[in-house]
């Protein structure tokens, strides 16, 4: 009889320390998978006081400055993001073509490198409608002063 609770507590002990591997396991893989899904936004003006590494992928948003869109042949084109007190050059080397609603004066989030103080744009996201703006680039551009509200 006693062989027999000796024999249950090693296999409840077997269970509880596969359990632990697997739980530890799943935590390192999922850790491991969201490393790149987390994209941090950054404004202009911090992306111009602190320059990420050339290899961190991140979301720049703000307001594209007027008179700043030149077209380089194909999908590709440079403008310039700006919050009202930092400008960011921005080279969009991505494979769509420019969205339609993307415009001069107009809201919108850039994904891409900084590298050689030169924004990377590999994709763009510009407003839905004639109102919208990203949360981030609303709140940027209050902090800068530079916020009109588009119903007032």
């Amino acid at each position: 009889m006693a062989g027999m609770k000796s024999l249950k507590k090693r296999r409840r002990i077997q269970v509880l320390v596969a359990a632990a591997v697997s739980l530890t396991v799943a935590t390192g893989l999922i850790g491991y998978s969201l490393r790149d899904g987390i994209n941090l936004y950054r404004s202009p003006t911090q992306l111009s006081e602190v320059a990420p590494p050339e290899d961190e992928y991140f979301q720049l948003g703000g307001l594209v400055k007027e008179g700043s869109i030149t077209d380089r042949g194909g999908v590709e084109f440079d403008f310039v993001i700006t919050d009202g007190a930092a400008e960011i050059p921005v080279s969009y080397v991505g494979r769509d073509p420019r969205p339609d609603l993307f415009t001069e004066g107009q809201g919108t989030i850039a994904k891409g490198y900084y590298r050689g103080g030169r924004f990377e744009a590999v994709d763009l996201l510009a407003k839905h409608d004639e109102t919208y703006m990203p949360r981030e680039v609303v709140d940027t551009l209050k902090e800068t002063g530079v916020y009109q509200d588009p119903n007032s």
